[in-house]
């Protein structure tokens, strides 16, 4: 099992579980993201990531830059074949299906937890 099958992790928002969490946390697990996927039940967390594609990607995704505690600095919701803005602040990026996270309330400004 790599680091982004990992299972066990949550993504929290103000004491609420939003959805099971895979972190990708190596080079190749980050660089993998969503690829050859045909959608995610949950998200996806990218480390040390200021930037993200959906080249080569199946599905629209909703993207969450965070910074180095968490707070959302930008949400965005990418058609496949697309580059996304770089976020100078970024320090990781969630990614999930378009509309999770308009479902689960998060906006700009949030702080998301893992646990």
């Amino acid at each position: 099992m790599s680091s982004s099958e990992s299972s066990g992790n949550w993504l929290v928002l103000d004491g609420r579980v939003l959805a099971t969490l895979e972190i990708a946390a190596t080079r190749r697990d980050r660089r993998r993201g969503l690829l050859g996927r045909d959608g995610i039940e949950g998200a996806l967390l990218l480390t040390r990531a200021k930037s993200v594609h959906t080249l080569g990607m199946r599905f629209s995704i909703d993207v969450a830059h965070l910074d180095s505690d968490g707070v959302v600095l930008r949400l965005t919701t990418m058609k496949p074949r697309r580059l996304g803005a770089f976020i100078m602040h970024s320090r990781s990026v969630i990614e999930t299906e378009a509309g999770a996270l308009a479902r689960w309330g998060v906006v700009k400004g949030d702080r998301l937890e893992v646990r």
